[in-house]
């Protein structure tokens, strides 16, 4: 974790029943089913299986529910999800993963019934939940969110809140109803943003303290005092993430450089964010026109930018690119097509004298 970020622990709502003292005289382990499907997910199925493993456990993980098997890349063989690979090496059942395309299937709903769940957990499952699915677990669906609710409903939270440039976020347990991420908070942790984390990081970081949330909250969640307390959300305050797409990676450097750099953080991992600069070689006067993936940057201290402001220059070790309101972006690292990720004095030195421009 990296030490420049700083957790605060924030009990948002108390629970004014002790909750483990009535489960202790249960002998039978509630059975738990666990909806995710990318890799920030097994970290929480991770902390579940372990949990349940213990002599004075609640529950058990029943059955896992992801995505269906795809391509991971153009071309590539078909691969579980990052979820379903993490259960199988595990040793759990591949009869016991459930791969719907939709989580309104009927087969899908029957088999789930089957199982009788008294409840069900989801991080970043990735589809909509209909009634149907949400009257199974009479214990009702838990959701791990990596926002603070009612902040950042939707499918991007971790990217936008960056993208925003927020000093503060963090995780909420709420229960899960038909509207988006709309249903009552039980309790939610907060975490300070350190300017420089990027999105992968600071989404990793969220899921596991999430993970704590909740096996810290599943006796209150199972007893029912956590239904009692959960605070319901003042939609008045909602802000929206919605889903990212590939056209919104492109830079445009006339926006002023702390705007870029936290589309940067924000857009790191996917889409990643792109520019075109102008290569060119002063002997022969040729121009080449040049894609880059930037992959790590810093807002640059006060500058003066002298001569042509569209040119990109190499100071101590980084690029700088001129931006609006007479800003400056520094890039430490970038990556050509098809190429390793190259730090900025490796990129610099394979010019070989020839110079940069913005396009």
């Amino acid at each position: 974790m990296n030490s420049s970020l700083m957790l605060r622990r924030c009990f948002c709502f108390q629970s004014s029943t002790s909750s483990s003292s009535s489960l202790s005289f249960c002998s039978k382990k509630k059975p738990l089913v666990f909806l995710g499907s990318p890799q920030v997910s097994a970290t929480v199925l991770d902390t579940l299986l372990s949990a349940s493993t213990a002599p004075d456990s609640l529950f058990e993980v029943a059955a896992i529910v992801t995505q269906p098997p795809s391509r991971r890349n153009r071309g590539g063989k078909v691969m579980p999800s990052p979820l379903a690979q993490y259960a199988l090496d595990r040793g759990f059942s591949s009869d016991l993963i459930f791969t719907p395309e939709k989580a309104g299937e009927d087969m899908f709903l029957s088999n789930l019934k089957a199982l009788h769940p008294e409840l069900c957990i989801t991080a970043a499952y990735g589809n909509i939940l209909p009634s149907k699915f949400l009257n199974i677990p009479p214990l009702g669906t838990v959701n791990i969110h990596p926002s603070l609710l009612p902040l950042y409903r939707g499918a991007a939270p971790v990217q936008r809140a960056l993208q925003d440039g927020v000093k503060e976020t963090g995780v909420s347990l709420a229960f899960t109803v038909r509207a988006l991420d709309a249903g009552p908070v039980i309790t939610c942790e907060r975490l300070e943003v350190d300017d420089q984390i990027k999105a992968p990081d600071l989404l990793e970081l969220l899921f596991s303290e999430g993970s704590k949330l909740l096996i810290r909250e599943l006796p209150s969640i199972f007893d029912g005092s956590a239904r009692v307390k959960a605070q319901p959300q003042d939609d008045s305050k909602a802000t929206l993430a919605p889903k990212i797409s590939p056209e919104e990676s492109w830079l445009s450097f006339d926006e002023e450089a702390l705007v870029l750099h936290n589309k940067v953080r924000a857009f790191a991992g996917w889409p990643g964010t792109r520019a075109k600069i102008v290569v060119i070689d002063e002997k022969n006067g040729h121009q080449n026109i040049v894609e880059l993936k930037i992959i790590t940057t810093r807002v640059c201290g006060l500058r003066n930018i002298q001569g042509n402001v569209d040119d990109i220059t190499f100071v101590k070790g980084v690029l700088v690119f001129p931006c609006g309101g007479n800003t400056a972006l520094e890039v430490l690292e970038l990556q050509l097509p098809g190429k390793k990720v190259y730090s900025a004095a490796a990129f610099w030195n394979g010019l070989r004298g020839q110079k940069l421009k913005k396009l």
